[in-house]
């Protein structure tokens, strides 16, 4: 028996006495035990965590404020609660750029699983902008006062539940510590040094978007079939991930991203794990960025969720997810390109090839801005799969262009309503034919619109204009001038269905009967006015913000 004991304790350990082994085994009370280890804490940046901290802990206080505020007064509170969160991050995300700017180009954060670096921080800064103006229209609920959120979104629909809830006036208030939730893991993904913390961030992020999508007030069924797709669909994709995740750790017998790209030139004869893993990785991120055949998502979860939560959704996620796959593109499959490049270049071929012809055909324009979602995600991807230092700030300054119009466009949308026979406001009018005349109506809407729809296109003296030629230029210099092509033409076409809403607003008949335009209470007017003034600043003045990205672009190897 001390034998069969001692085979399997460690060499020079004793046990103690009492150990919970059976008296009369025969085993000396002054027995082997596991000698003491050393243990070096982490030495832990609080001030690198900061940004994240305040996100993050707004969001774990949002939810101690939704259980023990009264319930008439939890929106009162919540909403400048979640707001100066968010502006409080933004403020922390610029200091630290100035901080590692100066100090040095990266710093390794607990333990090299958050890293602190110029890239990371612009695209957390750029996230956060887009946030906070997100938030604005997800908080403002017009002057119906009822909001773009379910009364309890619990409740079944069409339930005499769910009829009390909406008498008793009840105020769907969780969104915001949801989406507090959400931005934190979305700032956490681009900056992730390994691949554990990558995945935590991608679940994070990903499951609030899953609940906020089923939370519409109007066409409620549609709205939680759309978040059960999201939901079914998202773990399939994080399925993938997690499989590339092994694959790659055993290639490498790591999961940090540079030692990952380290034991690539060195390490020989595990190609079999290397390239799929690799590939697996990348399914995940494509999937939250839409690219095909991952896009399958996009159009019914596009037009399923709340109007507000879909421009956050379209704008947030694909910020985090191309800043996540810029880091992992550039650290570890930098030197796996000749291998990847015809998977990559198909990719992107088909992404921006099917966003653009099925766009074409679409009637709706929540459906019609998704599908464009998918043609700019192949036009961003040129940028990604370039590999050289001008991709990363061309990525980012397009992202920015296209948080700025996504956010305006979805926000005008929550402005146009449909009304019943009695003249009753009810929901957004999607179709796009209920949007003839609003020119003539509506003139600032409708000059908006217009605003975001040309920088969509790619328009001069647009913010979008800029943004597609940063990327098409780091394409050329990276050796794709076929996607350059195929991209300026793609974009070309975009065109149509982006002026075909035009003419609607402007040379049409005003269809007065059945739609109506309704006031903001003023949020939505804000991030509204905010973004088309963006957009036409970063059109005519982009020089500051390129050269600032420029400047972050550099990553360590």
């Amino acid at each position: 028996m001390i034998d069969a004991v001692s085979s399997v304790l460690p060499s020079g350990s004793v046990l103690a006495t009492g150990s919970g082994l059976p008296t009369g085994t025969g085993v000396s009370t002054s027995t082997v035990l596991p000698t003491a280890t050393s243990f070096t804490a982490p030495d832990v940046s609080w001030a690198s965590l900061l940004p994240v901290l305040i996100v993050g802990g707004a969001a774990v206080i949002g939810v101690l404020l939704e259980a023990f505020l009264p319930r008439g007064t939890r929106r009162s509170v919540q909403v400048p609660f979640a707001l100066i969160a968010l502006a409080a991050g933004l403020v922390a995300v610029v200091w630290r750029f100035a901080v590692v700017h100066d100090s040095g180009p990266r710093h390794g954060v607990t333990g090299g699983g958050y890293l602190e670096d110029l890239p990371g921080l612009a695209i957390q800064a750029v996230l956060l902008v887009v946030a906070l103006l997100g938030l604005l229209v997800i908080a403002d609920r017009t002057q119906t006062g009822d909001g773009s959120f379910a009364a309890q979104a619990a409740t079944r629909p069409g339930s005499a539940d769910e009829d009390g809830a909406i008498r008793a006036g009840f105020v769907q208030t969780e969104i915001y510590p949801l989406v507090l939730f959400s931005v934190t893991g979305m700032m956490v993904f681009p900056a992730a040094g390994d691949l554990v913390t990558l995945f935590v961030a991608l679940e994070v992020l990903s499951l609030p978007l899953y609940v906020l999508t089923a939370t519409a007030r109007r066409r409620r069924l549609l709205s939680q079939e759309a978040a059960m797709k999201y939901f079914i669909l998202g773990a399939f994709a994080s399925a993938f991930f997690l499989f590339g995740i092994a694959l790659l750790y055993g290639f490498s017998g790591s999961l940090n991203l540079s030692e990952i790209a380290a034991a690539v030139p060195t390490t020989t004869g595990l190609d079999s794990l290397l390239l799929p893993g690799v590939f697996l990785v990348l399914v995940g991120l494509l999937f939250k960025v839409g690219a095909v055949p991952f896009h399958a998502w996009t159009p019914d979860v596009y037009t399923g969720a709340p109007t507000p939560v879909t421009g956050f959704m379209a704008a947030a996620t694909k910020i985090a997810a191309f800043g996540a796959m810029l880091r992992f593109i550039y650290v570890v499959a930098s030197g796996l390109q000749w291998d990847l490049k015809p998977v990559l270049w198909t990719i992107a071929i088909v992404t921006m090839l099917l966003g653009t012809v099925v766009g074409l055909i679409q009637t709706d324009i929540k459906r019609m801005l998704a599908y464009s979602s998918i043609a700019h995600a192949g036009f961003v991807l040129i940028g990604v799969f370039s590999l050289v230092p001008g991709g990363v700030g061309g990525t980012i300054f397009y992202m920015l262009a296209y948080g700025l119009a996504t956010i305006g466009a979805f926000a005008l949308v929550t402005l146009v309503r449909e009304k019943d026979s009695t003249g009753a406001v009810t929901g957004e009018a999607t179709s796009i034919n209920q949007w003839r005349g609003i020119g003539r109506t509506r003139p600032l809407l409708a000059v908006s619109m217009l605003l975001f729809m040309m920088s969509f296109a790619g328009i001069p003296l647009t913010a979008g204009f800029v943004g597609k030629f940063s990327v098409f230029s780091a394409g050329i210099d990276g050796g794709a001038v076929p996607l350059v092509v195929i991209a300026i033409l793609c974009s070309a076409a975009t065109a149509f269905f982006y002026f075909r809403l035009v003419v609607l607003m402007f040379f049409s008949e005003p269809e007065t009967e059945s739609v109506t335009v309704v006031s903001s209470e003023g949020m939505t007017v804000v991030a509204v006015a905010c973004c088309a003034i963006a957009t036409i600043v970063l059109g005519v003045v982009p020089s500051p913000i390129l050269e600032l990205l420029a400047s972050a672009a550099a990553f360590v190897l």
